[in-house]
């Protein structure tokens, strides 16, 4: 199926799957209209009127053709319901130990940074064989990441962030491209994949250095004064934010939420939206002091935050230094 002309290079762990299943939902459909057609045809012609005056017998119809062509399709619907279901949630499952990117759509070019903290723009270069995870929004308006060889499209939509992962099967350059309309640019935001052999990556990647989300995430946590109240102690004014990534949080309302990246991006734009239980709606919003980018490397900082029982506020107080 890979060399028929109208589809592109199958390069990912998904790409046979997608395919096997687009095929199975076109070759039904095809079968079934071609099948309605004849039918269609064939009636027309056998029970044409053949005479003006006369008149056709009534149709009491058959209660086995009735659960025939009721039963074979819904065990037809059931069969693709099954199988997208099944490749839907593999294709949402992010696997242990896959290596994380972020992507940040913005009119019009795609921003992407490394765990390393090195940054492309329109271009990711990603290893063979490894399960690559991307973190991916929106700066302005709601794009589309999609990847017609690796078979994966994900909505990047502003104040939400979306997961996809994938794993490359072979060494190339593949296309890049927004798949939702985003304004006049649109047709100009694409950009390309590149698959490299593990070792040539690690070499690609290290060839540039640069501060990594966590260290830069660090130094706006610290630069925001985010540490004047959100210290490890009892008397702050803001709850502890070690170990908060994952964990279920209780709101001043009685709700409880899970302190997920969705969250935490709510907390650092919209602060007042969801106040946690005992403390008071006093936090500043950052929206439009922080960048998705910056809110990105903040939320990865606050990851790296484990849970610990002394009172280091988890921020820096000089430039490099470590919590």
């Amino acid at each position: 199926m890979s060399r028929l002309p109208f589809l592109p290079q199958r390069a990912s762990t998904f790409a046979s799957d997608v395919d096997a299943l687009y095929f199975f939902l076109v070759v039904t459909a095809a079968f079934f209209t071609v099948l309605i057609a004849v039918l269609v045809v064939v009636l027309a012609i056998r029970y044409r009127r053949r005479r003006p005056d006369q008149q056709g017998q009534p149709v009491h119809g058959s209660l086995v053709l009735e659960i025939v062509w009721t039963v074979i399709p819904l065990i037809i619907v059931f069969v693709i319901f099954g199988w997208g279901a099944e490749i839907f949630f593999r294709e949402n499952k992010v696997p242990k130990g896959a290596m994380e990117i972020s992507v940040v759509g913005k009119r019009w070019m795609w921003k992407i940074q490394h765990e390393n903290g090195r940054r492309e723009i329109n271009q990711l270069h990603v290893p063979m064989g490894v399960p690559v995870a991307l973190s991916i929004t929106s700066e302005d308006v709601i794009h589309s990441f999609f990847i017609p060889a690796f078979r994966i499209k994900k909505d990047a939509v502003p104040g939400r962030y979306a997961t996809a992962w994938f794993q490359a099967t072979r060494v190339g350059e593949y296309h890049l491209f927004c798949a939702e309309y985003c304004g006049t640019g649109h047709s100009g935001m694409i950009g390309s994949i590149i698959v490299m052999e593990p070792a040539a990556f690690e070499a690609w990647l290290g060839s540039e250095t640069s501060a990594s989300p966590i260290d830069e995430g660090r130094k706006l946590f610290n630069n925001l004064a985010c540490a004047t109240c959100h210290q490890n102690e009892s008397l702050a004014r803001g709850p502890s934010l070690y170990g908060i990534f994952g964990r279920s949080v209780k709101l001043s309302t009685g709700e409880t939420v899970v302190a997920d990246e969705s969250y935490l991006r709510e907390s650092i734009t919209e602060p007042a939206a969801k106040v946690v239980a005992g403390y008071q709606a006093i936090m500043p919003t950052f929206k439009g002091v922080a960048s998705e980018g910056d809110i990105l490397n903040i939320i990865a900082y606050l990851r790296s935050l484990k849970a610990n029982t002394d009172n280091t506020p988890p921020a820096i107080t000089e430039e490099g230094a470590q919590p």
